[in-house]
């Protein structure tokens, strides 16, 4: 029986790129009546994906509603970072009547819903559903392992695969964990790749999850919010890789932060970040940019080697127009030297 005196909490997963600042963001435009808060979770030294949200904030869900927990995984730091900040959203005046909370890509979902039976919030919270975000096609071209048993049998012909890579065990504790999956860029995956990827979900979920696709986070709220899942009583039907002590950490990931200058042309920082992807297995590249004569703030995204960028609010008087983009990847792919001087390459604004 739902509580209605609790705070309701949505947990937005997904993988690196797969949309869940674009999909807050719709929500945060239209939240169907609610006045929403939001948690953001970032993987690196500068809050972009809270900017983001804050250039966009509306009075529904005003900029003080949105708080960040930068360059620390929520689901490792709970005691120190998560409750306070969850304490803080429920002290509001008005008090939010929902809050989503925007998971790093690489945070594993099960340790953040163990966080919610702490006595000091469970009378005071509960846990709605937990919604994962899959990149249809880069789920579609088999970045993930669907069948563990194929794979525990090729480890037993092979010794090159003794072990899952950490990115399919991010990607299959998130599939686990969810109540609902939204299948993300369906339109880049095509028919075809669309029905690979829910082969591939239904495959990795350990119960049936519904599968919605969604195009640039345009869903209605009232499909994902208000299910009442009570997901912190439902633990064990949510199984994790991860579920022992102690067995989670993010070392086999690392991030740095890239200072660029003003460009003269945004396709050539396209193609510097397409180089990285290719040659030197960069994971993810998210920020923003400054393009001579151009009065708008350019926000890239990457994922692997697909680029997107978009204009997405002016330059503030006074702040200086200067670019910031974040650099993930596997801790033995980041190498500063070689990041910083594809991008130093990039023509800038005087040259």
């Amino acid at each position: 029986m739902t509580d209605y005196s609790k705070l309701p909490v949505t947990v937005v997963t997904g993988f690196l790129g797969a949309g869940k600042t674009t999909l807050i963001r719709q929500l945060m435009q239209n939240p169907g009546g609610k006045r929403l808060a939001v948690v953001v979770n970032e993987f690196g030294d500068v809050g972009v994906d809270g900017e983001i949200l804050k250039s966009c904030a509306i009075p529904d869900c005003p900029a003080e509603n949105i708080l960040e927990l930068a360059n620390g995984c929520i689901c490792c730091t709970v005691a120190d970072d998560f409750i306070p900040t969850i304490e803080a959203l429920m002290a509001l005046d008005p008090r939010p009547d929902h809050i989503l909370i925007e998971t790093s890509g690489l945070a594993l979902p099960k340790p953040l819903l163990k966080a919610f039976d702490w006595p000091d919030i469970r009378s005071k919270i509960t846990v709605d559903g937990v919604i994962a975000l899959a990149d249809a096609e880069a789920v579609a071209m088999g970045r993930f392992a669907p069948d563990v048993a194929a794979v525990d049998a090729q480890r037993a012909a092979d010794d090159s695969l003794d072990h899952e890579t950490p990115l399919s065990e991010v990607f299959e504790d998130q599939i686990a964990c969810a109540d609902i999956v939204l299948l993300t860029k369906p339109d880049l995956a095509g028919p075809e790749g669309v029905a690979r990827a829910r082969a591939v979900i239904a495959a990795e979920a350990p119960r049936p999850l519904p599968v919605i696709e969604v195009a640039e986070g345009a869903v209605d709220p009232r499909v994902i919010l208000g299910l009442e899942a009570a997901a912190e009583d439902d633990m064990d039907a949510r199984p994790s890789h991860h579920d022992t002590p102690h067995d989670h950490d993010h070392e086999d990931f690392d991030s740095i932060v890239v200072d660029i200058p003003e460009l003269a042309d945004p396709a050539q920082l396209v193609t510097a970040i397409e180089g990285l992807a290719n040659d030197h297995n960069i994971l993810r590249i998210k920020g923003y940019a400054a393009v001579a004569g151009k009065p708008m703030r350019l926000l890239v995204q990457a994922v692997g080697a697909r680029v997107r960028h978009q204009f997405d609010r002016p330059w503030a008087p006074g702040e200086a127009r200067q670019g910031r983009l974040v650099v993930i990847a596997e801790h033995d792919d980041i190498r500063r030297d070689v990041i910083e001087t594809a991008l130093g390459r990039v023509p800038r604004a005087a040259e």
